[in-house]
C-alpha cells in the first residue's frame, strides 16, 4: 500500500521531494526492511524511477544503490548507462557490475568514465588489461596509482609502449614497485627520445651531439637498471634488449667490465639456448676452451674473447675473496690485454671509454666523500 501511494504521489511531487523519496525507498529496499511482496513492489517502483526526467532523482537512486550487493540488477545496469553525473557513482562503486560490463564501458566510454573505473576499490587483472590497451593516458595514471589494481606485466608494457613519452605516465610507472625491469628500460629509451627531440637540447648541442649524448646516457642508465634488477627478472630484460637490438657485443663487454656476471650469464643463456645451470657452471669454473666455444655460440666475435676471459677470471678471484678490484681495475687489465693505452681499433676504443668512465666515476665519488667529511 505504501508503494502504491508512492507511485501515485510522484506524479505531482516536486523534484526535491521525489529525489528524497527515491533515496528513502532505495535505502529501505537495500536494507531489507520490507516484506517480500513490498520488496517486489518497491523494485518495480525503483525501475519506474529510472524514467524520471530529473537527473537529481536518478542521482539519488544511484547514491543509495551504488554500494549495495542487493540492489536490483536492472536498475544498476540502467544507472551505469545514464548521463555521467549519474553513472559515475555506480561505475565507481557498484559490486554488481562484472568485469565484462566494466570492460565494455572502458572501450566505449569517455576519459572521465575510464578514470572512474580505473579508480574502483578493486580492479581485476583483465580490467586492468583493458584500460592499459584502450584507456586514455589519464586513466592509465589513475590505474597505476590505485593500490587495489591487479596489473599484469604485459599491461605495464602496453602502458609504457603507448604512453612512455608522456611525463605523467612515466612518473607513475617509475614510482610503481611492481614495474618489470624491461619496462623500466623501455621508459629510459622513451625519455632519451624525448630529450634528443627537445628544441632546447637541439639548439644547445645540435642533432648529432644530442643523439650521441642521449645514447651514452641510456647505456649508463641501463647499467644502473641492471644493478637494481632481481635475478629472476634478468631473462626478461635480456630478451627485451635482444629484441630491441640493444644487446650488442659492446654492451655485453661493458656489463662484464662492471662486474655484472649474473646478467652476463643470463645473456649467454638467451643467446646460446644452453641450459642455465650449465652456463653458470662454465662461468664459475669452466676452462678457456669451453668458455671460448660458449662465446662463439653466443655470436661474440673471436676478437672479444681474450678480454672477456680476462675480465671473467678477475671477477672469479673477487668472488672467491682472493682479490679486491672494481670496474676501474678490471677495465684497465682488459685494455692491457689489447696492448695498453697504445692499442688502436674499435674494440680498444670501447675499452678505453669504459676505463675513462670508471676513472671519472671513482674520482667523483672520492670528491663527494671528501666534501661530506
Amino acid at each position: 500500500m505504501v508503494v502504491s501511494h508512492f507511485l501515485r504521489w510522484i506524479d505531482t511531487a516536486k523534484v526535491g521531494e521525489r529525489a528524497a523519496a527515491a533515496a528513502a525507498l532505495a535505502n529501505a529496499y537495500v536494507n531489507r526492511e520490507m516484506p517480500f511482496e513490498d520488496r517486489c513492489a518497491a523494485e518495480a517502483a525503483l525501475t519506474l524511477l529510472l524514467d524520471d526526467p530529473s537527473s537529481k532523482v536518478r542521482q539519488s537512486l544511484a547514491e543509495a544503490l551504488s554500494m549495495s550487493a542487493h540492489a536490483p540488477l536492472q536498475v544498476i545496469a540502467a544507472l551505469a548507462s545514464d548521463q555521467p553525473d549519474v553513472a559515475a557513482l555506480v561505475l565507481a562503486r557498484s559490486p554488481l557490475l562484472t568485469d565484462a560490463d566494466l570492460i565494455d564501458r572502458v572501450a566505449a566510454g569517455s576519459c572521465a568514465i575510464q578514470v572512474l573505473i580505473a579508480d574502483r576499490p578493486a580492479v581485476s587483472m583483465s580490467l586492468s588489461a583493458a584500460i592499459a590497451e584502450v584507456g586514455e593516458a589519464e586513466a592509465c595514471v589513475t590505474l597505476l596509482q590505485n593500490y587495489g589494481a591487479d596489473i599484469a606485466s604485459l599491461s605495464f608494457r602496453r602502458i609504457a609502449e603507448r604512453f612512455g613519452s608522456d611525463a605523467r605516465v612515466r612518473e607513475a610507472l617509475v614510482a610503481d614497485q611492481r614495474l618489470p625491469s624491461d619496462c623500466r628500460h623501455l621508459l629510459l629509451v622513451k625519455l632519451g627520445e624525448a630529450l634528443k627531440a627537445s628544441p632546447f637540447v637541439l639548439a644547445l648541442m645540435g642533432a648529432a651531439r644530442a643523439e650521441r649524448v642521449t645514447r651514452d646516457a641510456c647505456v649508463k642508465a641501463s647499467m644502473t637498471l641492471i644493478e637494481g634488477t632481481r635475478a629472476q627478472e634478468h631473462a626478461a630484460l635480456v630478451e627485451h634488449l635482444r629484441l630491441r637490438g640493444d644487446l650488442t657485443a659492446s654492451f655485453i663487454i661493458r656489463i662484464l667490465a662492471h662486474g655484472k656476471v649474473d646478467f652476463f650469464g643470463a645473456a649467454l643463456v638467451v643467446l646460446t639456448g644452453r641450459d642455465e645451470p650449465r652456463v653458470r657452471a662454465l662461468l664459475s669454473a669452466g676452462q678457456d676452451v669451453a668458455l671460448t666455444a660458449l662465446f662463439r655460440s653466443a655470436g661474440l666475435a673471436d676478437a672479444t674473447h681474450a678480454i672477456i676471459l680476462r675480465a671473467l677470471k678477475i671477477w672469479r678471484e673477487v668472488a672467491n675473496g682472493r682479490r679486491v678490484a672494481g670496474a676501474q681495475e678490471v677495465s684497465w687489465l682488459m685494455l692491457k690485454e689489447l696492448g695498453g693505452q697504445a692499442a688502436e681499433g674499435e674494440l680498444a676504443g670501447l675499452v678505453k671509454s669504459i676505463h675513462l668512465d670508471a676513472l671519472r666515476e671513482n674520482a667523483r665519488g672520492h670528491a663527494l666523500a671528501i666534501a661530506a667529511a
